[in-house]
């Protein structure tokens, strides 16, 4: 085979392969001995059919199959001959149409395409100076928390007062929703408990409901916000014609052992830990995103490196698409709402060329320390997954399964963090005692991950919020 470089530009390779025509007929002609050997034709005893034969009846295809080998070859062995590290898949292609007829073999000409990773100088991990904090669990935000599960706790029970419905009160109530005239699916409820003032529900509807005492009707007013989920009902104006049928207060129960036994613990104290140990854990969290996005802006500082123009314009591809998704769905940020779509574009490309150029420094830093990730890591991960599907759980496992690609997505932030913590190990690492909100993070502050690096992919950049409603009242987005 023979290899001349015919591009080499920054990154960009391009090499013309020439595989002699004598390579060609010797490999046909090896797979038609190896075929002859066992080949069954009437007439003739296994093993026995003439060479001449087997050639004429199975020598374009065995030409065609030893062509297709060649071509799916040529890179391979350009990349291990040349010891090249490609950023992405190399595109081949054939130049021109070769015979494939019985007993043809011609020059096979090959283009070979790719972009290299960059020569990367990685940094002295042990000279990065970071530093860590650290909160603990005030009594009032442990207080807090136990005031907040207490009321999760709570039950409604019957105010036998005749009264109107006040501030704080539940008030059980049947309504159905009208726009224009007409009722609106998923606009109606029976026997709803609606806490007056409470939220949950479109602005102002619970309000309104002050002062209505059982047995009473009322018809009030509401429009929808302009945000909305359901795009028909959004900005709308609303009528809601609306029975009061009983009247609720919340009863909450005692901070003690019954609370704890009530959540599964063994008593008040072992609650009281459970909740210290959650706090802690919500802190080290937030800690180590703090730490974690200071290791990444000083890794990020040195990466004095180009970006491979392929893996640059599938990261800022991926981005972008979210931007304009984010446009259609008006939650743009208002930072962004006004700038021009040059001067977004360009901010964006920044932020993809960043990430590449993590992904690349992180994914160097675990392949040079011999950092992966184990099977029970991977398999713990796709339990994880799994469980966040309930009733699917052996759909979901079955997917990952089969499909390499999304079995990456599990392995990517695992070898991610993985590389992390390796480097905080060895860098120089303070630790500072703060306030709890001293750790607070903004959107825009959160840690962000690198972006996939060739052969590791790392996590995605958007972390999904759930909006979600207290057991006990009807979701706003589905009963008004």
């Amino acid at each position: 085979m023979q290899v001349t470089e015919t591009l080499s530009e920054g990154l960009r390779r391009r090499y013309a392969v020439c595989v002699p025509a004598a390579d060609i007929e010797g490999r046909a002609k090896a797979k038609l001995a190896e075929l002859g050997k066992t080949l069954r034709l009437p007439g003739f005893r296994p093993g026995k059919v003439p060479a001449n034969l087997v050639r004429q009846r199975y020598g374009s295809s065995i030409m065609a199959e030893v062509l297709q080998d060649t071509v799916n070859g040529v890179a391979d062995r350009v990349i291990a001959d040349r010891q090249l590290r490609p950023a992405g898949r190399p595109m081949v292609s054939l130049e021109g149409e070769p015979p494939i007829a019985a007993g043809a073999a011609a020059d096979l000409n090959i283009k070979v395409e790719m972009e290299l990773l960059p020569e990367i100088v990685l940094p002295d991990l042990s000279a990065i100076s970071l530093t860590r904090l650290r909160a603990e669990p005030s009594e009032e935000a442990v207080a807090t928390a136990l005031d907040n599960l207490a009321k999760r706790s709570a039950v409604l029970g019957d105010i036998e007062e005749v009264r109107p419905a006040a501030t704080g009160d539940f008030l059980v109530v049947d309504f159905t929703g009208f726009v224009d005239g007409v009722a609106f699916q998923g606009g109606a409820a029976t026997d709803a408990p609606v806490e007056i003032g409470g939220a949950g529900f479109i602005p102002g509807f619970t309000e309104q409901l002050e002062g209505l005492s059982p047995g009473e009707n009322r018809t009030i007013e509401v429009t929808f916000p302009a945000e909305y989920q359901a795009a028909e009902l959004a900005g709308k104006a609303a009528t809601f014609e609306v029975t009061a049928k009983g009247l609720k207060r919340q009863i909450i129960p005692a901070q003690d052992d019954a609370l704890a036994v009530k959540l599964g613990l063994e008593d008040f104290e072992k609650l009281r830990e459970a909740v210290v140990a959650q706090i802690q854990a919500e802190y080290d969290q937030m800690s180590r995103l703090r730490i974690k996005r200071e290791l990444l802006d000083a890794l990020a500082a040195g990466s004095d490196f180009p970006s491979p123009e392929g893996l640059l314009e599938a990261e800022f591809g991926a981005i972008w698409q979210r931007v304009e998704q984010d446009r259609r769905e008006g939650r743009i940020d208002e930072e962004d709402r006004d700038k021009d779509e040059a001067i977004l574009r360009a901010e964006y490309r920044t932020i993809a060329d960043r990430r590449v150029k993590l992904g690349l420094l992180l994914s160097d830093i675990g392949r040079l320390n011999e950092i992966q990730v184990s099977q029970a890591e991977l398999s713990q991960a796709l339990r994880t997954e799994a469980s966040r599907y309930p009733g699917q759980e052996m759909q979901v496992i079955k997917f990952f399964q089969e499909n390499a690609g999304a079995i990456e997505q599990l392995r990517g932030p695992i070898f991610e963090d993985k590389v992390v913590d390796y480097i905080l190990s060895v860098a120089q690492v303070a630790e500072r005692v703060v306030p709890p909100e001293e750790l607070g993070l903004a959107g825009d502050e959160a840690a962000e991950p690198a972006a996939a690096a060739p052969n590791e992919a790392t996590s995605d950049d958007v972390a999904a919020t759930e909006a979600m409603t207290d057991d006990g009242a009807p979701d706003a987005e589905a009963a008004a």
